[in-house]
């Protein structure tokens, strides 16, 4: 498995940063469960202060699913200031 070529967006350059680690400490492995590549994944680290936090998101997401009318006019978006065109957050709104 190589995390750092095929599975990176060609203009983030965090994954470009971070993948190749990431690759490194599953070296070798056989992904046999979603806790031992977890395990793996959060081993990663580097000399100069890298490490890695895992967060396992188990909720099943539907296919297809259309963005309710108005959800883009009415529901704010935060924008990274680093990356804008790939890092940003929907804020809900509180009824």
């Amino acid at each position: 498995m190589s995390l750092g070529g095929s599975y990176t967006s060609k203009f983030n350059p965090i994954e470009h940063r971070l993948f190749p680690h990431v690759t490194r400490a599953c070296q070798g492995a056989i992904f046999t469960s979603i806790e031992l590549v977890k395990s793996l994944i959060e081993k990663t680290s580097t000399k100069t202060g890298l490490s890695v936090v895992v967060n396992l998101m188990d909720k099943v997401y539907a296919k297809g699913r259309e963005v309710a009318d108005g959800f883009k006019e009415n529901i704010p978006i935060i924008f990274d200031e680093y990356l804008p065109k790939w890092n940003y957050r929907a804020i809900p709104q509180n009824n």
